[in-house]
């Protein structure tokens, strides 16, 4: 068992982990709209640029978790809830996952594409949406080192933005059915604009996971 300062620390390092890997997560959802804006002018260079960095915040994110997992492991019995822990870096993991993903969809679609079929404007608000959504998760865990409490509070703007981006990603949806003819590209970018709307979800898995974590602290 530990002391209560001891306890105070291994519970700061523990929560300093997961600051550290939402903080990538964030950075790299960041990438998505240079991205989306090197797909729409054919630069091919930035594209590149963009995704190899997603590619290095995914790993790096991924060994952050391993990290975590043996810290904890190591840790043992503590007051703070281990599984609840794990369960908020497997879902921001998982959300990095869908930034990788998304990223290397839109490097399979030319973006004319997306301007032909006017497009273009409501996918880069769907992207900019997911950004928000992705940042408002990095406060939320940034708050339960310094309040617990606040981040309880914070997760009410995760869920909004989840509800505007579930809305927006239909919307487009039924869009892309009714304007792409051709079938590669309408799967394509229904599987792009899927991936961000999954990003939105395991955002707002992750708050709720939070809430729970929180609540032992």
């Amino acid at each position: 068992m530990f002391s209560g300062e001891a306890e105070v620390l291994v519970r700061r390092k523990t929560l300093a982990i997961l600051q550290d890997e939402v903080k990538l997560v964030v950075d790299a959802a960041r990438e998505l709209p240079m991205i989306y804006s090197a797909l729409l002018s054919n630069d091919s260079g930035v594209l590149n640029t963009a995704i190899k960095n997603i590619e290095t915040a995914e790993r790096e994110v991924e060994a952050l978790r391993r990290t975590l997992t043996r810290e904890l492991a190591e840790i043992g019995a503590m007051v703070m809830s281990r599984e609840d822990v794990l369960r908020v870096a497997y879902a921001i993991e998982s959300v990095i996952h869908f930034i990788n993903g998304a990223a290397f969809r839109a490097s399979q679609i030319s973006g004319k594409v997306m301007q032909d079929h006017k497009l273009s404007d409501e996918i880069k608000e769907l992207i900019d949406m997911a950004i928000g959504i992705v940042q408002r998760l990095g406060e939320v865990v940034r708050s339960l080192i310094i309040n617990p409490t606040q981040s309880i509070e914070l997760v009410s703007n995760v869920e909004e933005l989840e509800r505007q981006i579930d809305g927006k990603y239909r919307a487009i949806f039924t869009k892309v059915l009714n304007r792409v003819n051709s079938i590669k590209d309408a799967i394509v970018l229904m599987d792009m604009i899927e991936r961000i709307e999954n990003m939105s979800d395991e955002c707002l898995r992750a708050s709720d996971s939070i809430t729970i974590l929180a609540l032992s602290l």
